[in-house]
Protein backbone atom coordinates (compact mmCIF):
# COMPACT_ATOMS: atom_id res chain seq x y z
CA UNK A 1 0.00 0.00 0.00
CA UNK A 2 2.83 2.42 0.80
CA UNK A 3 4.38 1.78 -2.61
CA UNK A 4 1.00 2.47 -4.18
CA UNK A 5 0.69 5.69 -2.22
CA UNK A 6 4.23 6.70 -3.25
CA UNK A 7 3.21 6.75 -6.93
CA UNK A 8 1.10 9.83 -6.16
CA UNK A 9 -1.34 8.72 -8.85
CA UNK A 10 -4.12 7.25 -6.70
CA UNK A 11 -7.41 9.07 -6.22
CA UNK A 12 -9.81 6.74 -4.47
CA UNK A 13 -8.62 3.23 -3.62
CA UNK A 14 -11.61 0.97 -4.28
CA UNK A 15 -11.96 -2.68 -3.34
CA UNK A 16 -15.20 -4.65 -3.31
CA UNK A 17 -15.76 -7.10 -0.48
CA UNK A 18 -18.26 -8.86 -2.80
CA UNK A 19 -20.12 -10.27 0.23
CA UNK A 20 -19.72 -9.65 3.94
CA UNK A 21 -21.37 -12.98 4.76
CA UNK A 22 -18.43 -15.18 5.72
CA UNK A 23 -19.92 -18.61 4.74
CA UNK A 24 -20.99 -17.25 1.34
CA UNK A 25 -17.60 -15.63 0.82
CA UNK A 26 -15.87 -18.92 1.58
CA UNK A 27 -18.20 -20.81 -0.78
CA UNK A 28 -17.61 -18.35 -3.63
CA UNK A 29 -13.83 -17.96 -3.16
CA UNK A 30 -12.37 -21.42 -2.80
CA UNK A 31 -8.70 -20.64 -3.51
CA UNK A 32 -6.15 -17.92 -4.17
CA UNK A 33 -5.32 -14.68 -2.33
CA UNK A 34 -8.92 -13.49 -2.52
CA UNK A 35 -10.12 -16.51 -0.52
CA UNK A 36 -8.79 -14.99 2.73
CA UNK A 37 -11.85 -13.19 4.11
CA UNK A 38 -10.06 -11.42 6.95
CA UNK A 39 -7.26 -10.20 4.71
CA UNK A 40 -9.74 -8.76 2.23
CA UNK A 41 -12.06 -7.08 4.71
CA UNK A 42 -9.06 -5.37 6.35
CA UNK A 43 -7.66 -4.04 3.08
CA UNK A 44 -9.21 -0.60 3.53
CA UNK A 45 -7.62 -0.35 6.97
CA UNK A 46 -4.21 -1.04 5.45
CA UNK A 47 -4.90 1.55 2.76
CA UNK A 48 -5.84 4.17 5.35
CA UNK A 49 -2.77 3.47 7.44
CA UNK A 50 -0.59 3.81 4.34
CA UNK A 51 -2.00 7.26 3.59
CA UNK A 52 -4.58 6.30 0.96
CA UNK A 53 -7.25 8.20 2.84
CA UNK A 54 -10.00 8.05 0.21
CA UNK A 55 -11.34 4.50 -0.07
CA UNK A 56 -14.33 2.94 -1.80
CA UNK A 57 -16.54 0.07 -0.64
CA UNK A 58 -18.69 -2.26 -2.71
CA UNK A 59 -20.91 -5.32 -2.41
CA UNK A 60 -22.11 -7.57 -5.23
CA UNK A 61 -25.83 -7.73 -4.57
CA UNK A 62 -27.28 -11.15 -5.29
CA UNK A 63 -24.72 -13.29 -3.50
CA UNK A 64 -26.45 -13.02 -0.13
CA UNK A 65 -29.42 -11.30 1.55
CA UNK A 66 -29.28 -7.62 0.58
CA UNK A 67 -30.44 -6.53 4.05
CA UNK A 68 -27.43 -8.22 5.63
CA UNK A 69 -25.08 -6.74 3.04
CA UNK A 70 -26.40 -3.20 3.50
CA UNK A 71 -26.07 -3.38 7.29
CA UNK A 72 -22.57 -4.85 6.98
CA UNK A 73 -21.57 -2.07 4.57
CA UNK A 74 -22.81 0.52 7.07
CA UNK A 75 -20.87 -1.18 9.87
CA UNK A 76 -17.75 -1.10 7.70
CA UNK A 77 -18.31 2.60 6.96
CA UNK A 78 -18.76 3.36 10.66
CA UNK A 79 -15.59 1.44 11.51
CA UNK A 80 -13.51 3.46 9.04
CA UNK A 81 -14.96 6.72 10.28
CA UNK A 82 -14.37 5.82 13.91
CA UNK A 83 -10.80 4.58 13.40
CA UNK A 84 -9.49 7.01 10.77
CA UNK A 85 -11.78 10.02 10.90
CA UNK A 86 -13.09 9.38 7.38
CA UNK A 87 -15.74 7.01 6.15
CA UNK A 88 -15.83 5.67 2.59
CA UNK A 89 -15.39 8.23 -0.16
CA UNK A 90 -17.56 6.05 -2.39
CA UNK A 91 -19.96 3.13 -2.11
CA UNK A 92 -20.71 1.06 -5.21
CA UNK A 93 -23.89 -1.00 -5.60
CA UNK A 94 -23.38 -3.50 -8.44
CA UNK A 95 -26.16 -6.02 -8.96
CA UNK A 96 -25.24 -9.50 -10.21
CA UNK A 97 -25.72 -9.95 -13.96
CA UNK A 98 -25.19 -12.97 -16.24
CA UNK A 99 -21.52 -13.67 -16.92
CA UNK A 100 -20.01 -16.15 -19.34
CA UNK A 101 -18.88 -19.32 -17.57
CA UNK A 102 -20.65 -18.51 -14.30
CA UNK A 103 -23.71 -20.64 -13.56
CA UNK A 104 -24.43 -18.80 -10.32
CA UNK A 105 -24.75 -15.51 -12.20
CA UNK A 106 -27.60 -16.93 -14.28
CA UNK A 107 -29.67 -17.57 -11.16
CA UNK A 108 -28.30 -15.49 -8.27
CA UNK A 109 -29.02 -17.17 -4.92
CA UNK A 110 -30.35 -13.92 -3.47
CA UNK A 111 -31.49 -11.95 -6.52
CA UNK A 112 -32.53 -8.38 -5.71
CA UNK A 113 -35.60 -7.14 -7.59
CA UNK A 114 -35.97 -3.55 -8.79
CA UNK A 115 -38.15 -2.40 -5.89
CA UNK A 116 -35.76 -3.65 -3.22
CA UNK A 117 -32.77 -2.37 -5.18
CA UNK A 118 -34.25 1.12 -5.15
CA UNK A 119 -34.93 0.77 -1.44
CA UNK A 120 -31.38 -0.24 -0.56
CA UNK A 121 -29.98 2.65 -2.61
CA UNK A 122 -32.20 5.10 -0.73
CA UNK A 123 -31.21 3.61 2.63
CA UNK A 124 -27.50 3.86 1.86
CA UNK A 125 -27.91 7.45 0.74
CA UNK A 126 -29.75 8.43 3.91
CA UNK A 127 -27.34 6.54 6.17
CA UNK A 128 -24.11 7.79 4.55
CA UNK A 129 -25.00 11.25 3.19
CA UNK A 130 -21.38 12.32 2.62
CA UNK A 131 -20.36 9.43 0.36
CA UNK A 132 -20.34 9.29 -3.41
CA UNK A 133 -22.66 6.53 -4.61
CA UNK A 134 -21.57 4.82 -7.82
CA UNK A 135 -23.84 3.14 -10.35
CA UNK A 136 -22.47 0.95 -13.13
CA UNK A 137 -23.75 0.11 -16.61
CA UNK A 138 -25.06 -3.18 -15.19
CA UNK A 139 -28.33 -1.25 -14.82
CA UNK A 140 -30.57 -0.17 -17.68
CA UNK A 141 -30.81 3.45 -18.80
CA UNK A 142 -34.30 3.73 -17.31
CA UNK A 143 -33.25 2.27 -13.96
CA UNK A 144 -30.25 4.60 -13.84
CA UNK A 145 -32.55 7.58 -14.40
CA UNK A 146 -34.76 6.46 -11.52
CA UNK A 147 -31.85 5.81 -9.17
CA UNK A 148 -30.44 9.29 -9.74
CA UNK A 149 -33.56 10.59 -8.01
CA UNK A 150 -32.81 8.37 -5.01
CA UNK A 151 -29.29 9.60 -4.38
CA UNK A 152 -26.86 8.13 -6.89
CA UNK A 153 -24.15 10.70 -7.51
CA UNK A 154 -21.74 8.99 -9.89
CA UNK A 155 -22.17 6.67 -12.84
CA UNK A 156 -20.01 4.97 -15.41
CA UNK A 157 -20.55 5.49 -19.12
CA UNK A 158 -19.34 3.73 -22.24
CA UNK A 159 -18.08 0.80 -20.18
CA UNK A 160 -16.62 -2.34 -21.74
CA UNK A 161 -15.91 -5.53 -19.81
CA UNK A 162 -14.21 -7.76 -22.39
CA UNK A 163 -10.42 -8.01 -22.58
CA UNK A 164 -8.82 -5.36 -24.78
CA UNK A 165 -12.15 -3.70 -25.50
CA UNK A 166 -10.94 -0.13 -25.05
CA UNK A 167 -8.42 -0.65 -27.85
CA UNK A 168 -11.10 -1.87 -30.24
CA UNK A 169 -12.43 0.38 -33.00
CA UNK A 170 -16.17 0.19 -32.37
CA UNK A 171 -16.88 2.04 -35.61
CA UNK A 172 -15.93 -1.19 -37.38
CA UNK A 173 -17.88 -3.44 -35.04
CA UNK A 174 -20.88 -5.47 -36.11
CA UNK A 175 -23.61 -7.09 -34.06
CA UNK A 176 -22.14 -10.47 -34.98
CA UNK A 177 -18.59 -9.90 -33.77
CA UNK A 178 -19.72 -7.98 -30.69
CA UNK A 179 -21.92 -10.93 -29.74
CA UNK A 180 -18.86 -13.20 -29.78
CA UNK A 181 -17.01 -11.17 -27.15
CA UNK A 182 -16.82 -12.63 -23.65
CA UNK A 183 -17.33 -9.76 -21.24
CA UNK A 184 -16.81 -10.03 -17.50
CA UNK A 185 -20.56 -9.59 -17.09
CA UNK A 186 -23.60 -8.46 -19.07
CA UNK A 187 -24.12 -4.73 -19.53
CA UNK A 188 -27.59 -3.17 -19.60
CA UNK A 189 -26.75 0.39 -20.65
CA UNK A 190 -24.80 0.45 -23.92
CA UNK A 191 -25.18 4.17 -24.65
CA UNK A 192 -22.00 6.07 -25.55
CA UNK A 193 -20.72 8.79 -23.23
CA UNK A 194 -22.13 11.66 -25.28
CA UNK A 195 -25.65 10.21 -25.16
CA UNK A 196 -25.53 9.77 -21.39
CA UNK A 197 -24.20 13.31 -20.91
CA UNK A 198 -27.02 14.69 -23.06
CA UNK A 199 -29.60 12.64 -21.18
CA UNK A 200 -28.33 13.95 -17.84
CA UNK A 201 -28.43 17.57 -19.00
CA UNK A 202 -31.96 17.19 -20.35
CA UNK A 203 -33.00 15.97 -16.90
CA UNK A 204 -31.41 19.02 -15.28
CA UNK A 205 -28.29 17.34 -13.90
CA UNK A 206 -24.81 18.83 -14.30
CA UNK A 207 -22.32 16.18 -15.51
CA UNK A 208 -18.97 16.69 -13.79
CA UNK A 209 -15.47 15.40 -14.46
CA UNK A 210 -13.89 17.28 -11.56
CA UNK A 211 -10.84 15.86 -9.77
CA UNK A 212 -9.82 19.05 -7.95
CA UNK A 213 -10.10 17.65 -4.44
CA UNK A 214 -7.46 15.01 -5.12
CA UNK A 215 -4.99 17.58 -6.40
CA UNK A 216 -5.65 20.15 -3.68
CA UNK A 217 -5.46 17.67 -0.82
CA UNK A 218 -9.16 17.76 0.03
CA UNK A 219 -9.21 14.07 0.87
CA UNK A 220 -9.83 11.79 3.81
CA UNK A 221 -10.61 13.52 7.09
CA UNK A 222 -10.15 16.97 5.53
CA UNK A 223 -12.78 16.21 2.88
CA UNK A 224 -15.15 14.75 5.47
CA UNK A 225 -15.05 17.91 7.60
CA UNK A 226 -16.07 20.02 4.62
CA UNK A 227 -18.68 17.54 3.36
CA UNK A 228 -20.34 16.94 6.73
CA UNK A 229 -20.60 20.68 7.34
CA UNK A 230 -22.56 20.94 4.10
CA UNK A 231 -19.93 23.13 2.45
CA UNK A 232 -18.47 20.86 -0.22
CA UNK A 233 -20.94 22.26 -2.77
CA UNK A 234 -18.97 25.52 -2.67
CA UNK A 235 -16.23 23.62 -4.48
CA UNK A 236 -18.14 20.90 -6.34
CA UNK A 237 -20.83 23.08 -7.87
CA UNK A 238 -18.61 25.66 -9.61
CA UNK A 239 -16.04 23.01 -10.56
CA UNK A 240 -18.72 20.87 -12.19
CA UNK A 241 -19.69 23.83 -14.37
CA UNK A 242 -16.08 24.41 -15.44
CA UNK A 243 -15.66 20.77 -16.46
CA UNK A 244 -18.97 20.72 -18.30
CA UNK A 245 -18.04 23.89 -20.19
CA UNK A 246 -14.71 22.37 -21.20
CA UNK A 247 -16.45 19.17 -22.33
CA UNK A 248 -18.98 21.10 -24.42
CA UNK A 249 -16.25 23.22 -26.03
CA UNK A 250 -14.22 20.14 -26.93
CA UNK A 251 -16.78 17.44 -27.70
CA UNK A 252 -20.30 18.87 -27.61
CA UNK A 253 -22.72 18.52 -30.50
CA UNK A 254 -24.84 21.53 -31.43
CA UNK A 255 -27.74 20.11 -29.41
CA UNK A 256 -25.54 19.40 -26.40
CA UNK A 257 -24.01 22.88 -26.52
CA UNK A 258 -27.42 24.55 -26.61
CA UNK A 259 -28.83 22.54 -23.71
CA UNK A 260 -25.55 22.68 -21.80
CA UNK A 261 -25.14 26.44 -22.05
CA UNK A 262 -28.67 27.01 -20.78
CA UNK A 263 -27.94 24.66 -17.88
CA UNK A 264 -24.63 26.37 -17.05
CA UNK A 265 -26.24 29.83 -17.09
CA UNK A 266 -28.96 28.64 -14.74
CA UNK A 267 -26.68 26.76 -12.35
CA UNK A 268 -23.99 29.47 -12.21
CA UNK A 269 -26.35 31.59 -10.07
CA UNK A 270 -27.96 28.75 -8.12
CA UNK A 271 -27.00 28.35 -4.47
CA UNK A 272 -23.95 30.61 -4.76
CA UNK A 273 -23.18 33.90 -3.03
CA UNK A 274 -22.65 37.02 -5.14
CA UNK A 275 -18.88 36.74 -4.77
CA UNK A 276 -18.97 33.04 -5.71
CA UNK A 277 -21.12 33.86 -8.73
CA UNK A 278 -18.59 36.47 -9.85
CA UNK A 279 -15.69 34.02 -9.40
CA UNK A 280 -17.58 31.34 -11.32
CA UNK A 281 -18.29 33.76 -14.16
CA UNK A 282 -14.61 34.76 -14.40
CA UNK A 283 -13.41 31.16 -14.47
CA UNK A 284 -16.03 30.14 -17.04
CA UNK A 285 -14.74 32.98 -19.23
CA UNK A 286 -11.22 31.53 -18.93
CA UNK A 287 -12.50 28.12 -20.07
CA UNK A 288 -14.15 29.75 -23.08
CA UNK A 289 -10.85 31.48 -23.87
CA UNK A 290 -9.27 28.05 -24.20
CA UNK A 291 -7.78 27.57 -20.75
CA UNK A 292 -8.00 23.93 -19.65
CA UNK A 293 -8.26 22.30 -16.25
CA UNK A 294 -9.82 25.25 -14.43
CA UNK A 295 -10.92 24.55 -10.87
CA UNK A 296 -11.28 25.97 -7.36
Amino acid sequence: MRRLKATNHIGTYTLFQETYHRPTFKHMHIAGPKSDYDNRVQTHDRAMRAGLDDVGLGTLFGLYDYKYEVLATLMHANHLEREYGAGPHTISVPRMRPADGSDVSLAPPYAVDDANFKKLVAILRIAVPYTGMILSTRESAEMRRELLKLGMSQMSAGSKTDVGAYHRDDSKATEENLADLNGQFTLMDHRPVQDIVLDLMKAGYVPSWCTACYRKGRTGEHFMKIAKAGNIHNFCHPNSLFTLQEYLNSFGTDEAKQIGQELIEKESVTGLSESAQALTKRKLAKVNEGVRDVYI
